[in-house]
Order: C-alpha cells, then sequence, then structure tokens
C-alpha cells in the first residue's frame, strides 16, 4: 500500500501507475476524499485508463434511519458522492448489502479492465471487513471486443481502394491507439505501405521514432519540419486512433479534409465521408497491412524536402550564461536512453516533449485531453512504482504546476523512488500567459530545490539543486547520474523563455476560445 499525502495526488498517481502496468486502484475516504480525487478520475477517462476508485460509504442502515453523518453537507440524502461519479466514470456500484457484494466486484473490475475505463465502487463501512459467499461464476477475464467481420470487410474493401488510387499516402498514428492496443498493427501498415508515418502531439512514443519512415509530430502549423507540408498535401491521410481536440489541431485550424481521409477509432471507421461500425482498430489496421501495396511517395517526398534545409542546430551554450529552454532541452536529451520514463506536464513541457527524440524502448506520459495542471507530480509517482527501480522516470514539470501536487515529493522520498524532476521555475503559467495574460498568471516564488531537504526531515534520500546556467544544468544532472534516489532539479529561466510554438500555439487556441461562430 502506498499512502499519498492527498486523494487528488493519489488519483494521479493511480493515472500513471495504470499507464505502464494497465491497472490500478485508488481508495478513499466517504465524499470528502472521494470528490478530490474525481477530478483525476475524469482525467482516467479522458485517457482510457482501468482505474478502480474504492471509497468508503456511510453505514448501511443510516439511510433508512434518517440519519445524518459526518462528511456531508448536511442533508439526508447520503449517496451524492456516487451520483457525482456517474458523469466521468464508466459505471458506478455501491455496496449496501452482502448478497450483491460479489458480482458488483467482479462486474466493476471486469468492467474497467475490458472497457479501459474508471469504475466507481463505494463500500458501506459496516460491511467492509464482512465475510462474502464466493461469486456463483468463476470470474473469467475481460474477452477483447471483436469486430463484425461484414461491417470489417467492407471498411477494408473501401480504405483499400482509396488507398489504391492515391498518389502519396500518409499514417498519422493517434492516442487511442494505446487503448485500443494497436500499436503493432499500425508498426505493420507502416511496414507494408512504406509510406511516411507522424505521429499526434498526444500519441508522441507509440510509434518508434527510430522506424524508417518516421517523419515527426503532425500539429498543425507547429508539426515538425516539412511534416504538416506531407500530411496535409497527401491525397489519402490515414489517421488511427485520433482526437481531435481544440489543443491537437491548433484552434481547429489542421488541415483535415475528410474526403481524402480515412479516420479509424477504437470501434469504427470513416472512410471518405462513410462510415462503419463495430469496427475494431487493430483489426482493421492488421487487415488493412495484409492487403495494401507499397507506396513510399510520401516518404520520398519528405526525404527530398529535408535534404534542401540545413539541420536545426544543438547549439551549446557557454557554461556561465544564463540557462535557456533550448539548452534544458539539449541536456536533457542526452539523458534519455532506453530505459527511461518521460513524463511532461500540462503547459510548456508538452513543447519541450515534442522537440525531444525518443530513443527506442523509451516511453512517454501526457495527459492532452484533460489537461490537469498537478498530474504529473503524482504520475511520476505512479509511473516510478510500475516501472520498476531498473527504469528511470525523468519529469518535466513548470513551477505553477508544481505548487498543486508539491506534497507527493514526500511520498517518492519515503518508497526510495529514483526519478529525475525537472522543476522549471520560470515564476508562473507561461501556458496561460501566452493564451491570455494578467496577474492571475504570477505566482509566489518557493525556493524548490531546498525544499527536497524539508521532506527527507533528516531521513531521506532526495536530492535538491539548483540551477541557473548551462554549466550549473550540467554539473546538476552528472550529480543526478550518479545519485540512488530522487533528485529534483530547479532549473530557473526567465519568465518569457518558451518555444516559439507554444506562442503561436496559444494565439490560436486564444483565437478559437473567443470565436463567434
Amino acid at each position: 500500500m502506498i499512502g499519498c499525502c492527498n486523494e487528488l495526488n493519489a488519483g494521479y498517481a493511480a493515472d500513471g501507475y495504470a499507464r505502464v502496468a494497465g491497472f490500478s486502484m485508488v481508495v478513499v475516504t466517504y465524499m470528502v476524499g472521494g470528490l478530490s480525487v474525481i477530478n483525476a478520475a475524469a482525467g482516467a477517462y479522458s485517457d482510457d485508463l482501468s482505474m478502480l476508485v474504492l471509497s468508503g460509504g456511510p453505514n448501511s442502515h443510516d439511510a433508512a434511519a434518517r440519519h445524518l453523518v459526518h462528511h456531508t453537507i448536511g442533508e439526508e440524502d447520503l449517496y451524492q458522492a456516487a451520483r457525482c461519479f456517474e458523469p466521468v466514470v464508466r459505471k458506478v456500484f455501491v455496496i449496501r448489502g452482502l448478497r450483491e457484494a460479489p458480482r458488483m466486484i467482479d462486474e466493476a473490475l471486469t468492467i474497467s479492465l475490458q472497457e479501459k475505463k474508471p469504475v466507481y465502487l463505494e463500500i458501506a463501512c459496516d460491511l467492509a471487513a464482512a465475510k462474502i459467499p464466493a461469486p456463483v461464476a468463476r470470474a473469467r477475464p475481460p474477452v477483447a471486443p471483436r469486430s463484425d467481420p461484414r461491417s470489417l470487410a467492407a471498411a477494408v474493401k473501401a480504405a483499400l481502394v482509396l488507398v489504391e488510387k492515391s498518389v502519396n499516402p500518409v499514417l498519422v498514428a493517434g492516442v487511442k491507439l494505446r487503448s485500443g492496443a494497436a500499436g503493432p498493427a499500425f508498426r505493420a501498415l507502416a511496414d507494408a505501405l512504406g509510406c511516411a508515418a507522424a505521429v499526434m502531439p498526444d500519441a508522441k512514443g507509440l510509434f518508434p521514432e527510430s522506424h524508417p519512415g518516421f517523419i515527426g509530430t503532425y500539429w498543425g502549423e507547429i508539426s515538425s519540419p516539412h511534416c504538416a507540408t506531407i500530411v496535409e498535401s497527401s491525397d489519402c491521410r490515414i489517421f488511427a486512433g485520433p482526437i481531435f481536440n481544440d489543443y491537437t489541431t491548433m484552434g481547429w485550424t489542421a488541415g483535415l479534409e475528410r474526403k481524402a481521409s480515412i479516420f479509424a477509432g477504437p470501434r469504427g471507421v470513416e472512410v471518405g465521408g462513410r462510415s462503419f461500425s463495430n469496427v475494431q482498430l487493430s483489426d482493421f489496421l492488421n487487415q488493412l497491412a495484409s492487403r495494401a501495396q507499397k507506396n513510399d511517395n510520401s516518404l520520398l517526398e519528405y526525404k527530398r524536402a529535408s535534404s534542401h534545409s540545413a539541420p536545426a542546430a544543438s547549439i551549446r551554450r557557454g557554461a556561465k550564461v544564463p540557462l535557456s529552454s533550448g539548452e534544458l532541452r539539449r541536456q536533457v536529451q542526452e539523458l534519455l536512453d532506453a530505459d527511461t520514463h518521460l513524463v511532461v506536464e500540462t503547459g510548456g513541457s508538452w513543447f519541450d516533449g515534442q522537440k525531444m527524440s525518443l530513443p527506442e524502448g523509451a516511453v512517454y506520459h501526457v495527459q492532452m485531453q484533460y489537461g490537469s495542471i498537478g498530474w504529473a507530480a503524482g504520475a511520476t509517482l505512479g509511473v516510478s512504482l510500475a516501472a520498476g527501480p531498473k527504469k528511470r522516470v525523468v519529469a518535466l514539470i513548470g513551477d505553477g504546476s508544481f505548487q498543486v501536487a508539491a506534497q507527493e515529493i514526500s511520498t517518492m522520498i519515503r518508497f526510495a523512488m529514483n526519478p529525475i524532476i525537472f522543476l522549471i521555475n520560470n515564476r508562473g503559467y507561461t501556458i496561460e500567459v501566452e493564451i491570455h495574460d494578467g496577474p492571475y498568471n504570477k505566482i509566489k516564488n518557493w525556493d524548490y530545490a531546498r525544499l527536497v531537504e524539508v521532506f527527507n526531515a533528516g531521513e531521506g534520500r532526495g536530492l535538491g539543486l539548483k540551477a541557473a546556467t548551462g554549466g550549473e544544468l550540467a554539473s546538476a544532472i552528472g550529480r543526478a547520474r550518479r545519485h540512488d534516489g530522487l533528485v529534483l532539479i530547479e532549473c530557473v529561466l526567465d519568465r518569457d523563455d518558451c518555444a516559439n510554438e507554444l506562442r503561436r500555439w496559444g494565439r490560436r487556441v486564444a483565437a478559437a476560445n473567443a470565436r463567434r461562430a
């Protein structure tokens, strides 16, 4: 059992754990704990994570007796927490008697695992220690959903017509590849077609960047060099598992013409505007891969475009020059290897993470659909637990986000975890500055590096360091590599030092937020 400092952080940790291990459980107190963890449950829902939220409940006799109990808002309705969870989990179960307990527990676990969504299970406090009958039938492991054969065949046939008549098809990986267990199928299709293959920003790491067809991230006008041109000029774009929201489409500005596109989702496919339901993503991609003919025109086009532009220089700044975001990215890039899990927090870290290359075997973690600041600190805890001590978690977390969940540094120290956290101190919410600035984007500065000693309290192995220059950062990373335990490196940056892509993205998202129609 891992005891966290508060319920929200525990939920974020369960989110991170589920990303690596495939399932997690977070246990909270009735109502006051449940409503605290509900934000993390919503985030887990958005990213298709199997998480069981297990909550205590009022005594099973209290409702009938019309008792007022503590941890409520003082009304006789004692089951408000369960109703609050209904919109953000796949299903709610409330155990008020022993007869239904075995079925409810099995069903809660099965639904969460099979549908890859959080489930809420509340158990009355007077029943928690009671023995219950064994289930009538032994619980069976979740069965993977199957495609409707006729719908699948029709979808593949329609897709092949579009692919075979196209001149320059391209592939784009979306985040739903993970929940659809369709990563290998996407790679098989990339191998079969031999065409250019990109990833959406929230799908980074789901397709190996070492693959010969990889061309970078497709993110509208802030895509990797030449990537947007190749994708948007294609006469057959195959999007596998995409989420198109205002963040991933640059405020709805990405070029996504439907009649020249195939959109393959977790349970359905659209080909040139025609829909096919009850089709599983991995089935569709595998069958398409088995029948598609090679067409590498888009990859050749990308290589020609790339050959005419000089590669971006990795500039080393003087050791005594103030630290910049570019130098920070360069040095963190050198730290990444096959045993790294890279966690990037909502905000400027998204754009820093996109600029880094993932070595084969490295894993990337981001929460882009829900985008809850504070997620990364708790997720770092969960990812570290699930990945194990032989892997090393590297996290990029902004100072504003860190202040939401800073207490979990103490939990990581308590359980002898060894992440390296780059705390980006630019004294505010930089991503919000680029969308809409105001005094609410400024925060009180902390002495982040020395905060680690507070959590050590003379008995932990956490190490807090501070870097204001490139030389200091290099020295800090050297110590972090050798240190057996958590390392937090406070990286001091100018408030306005951020990736150019963040500025352009912020303008587009702000315009989308303010649009009249």
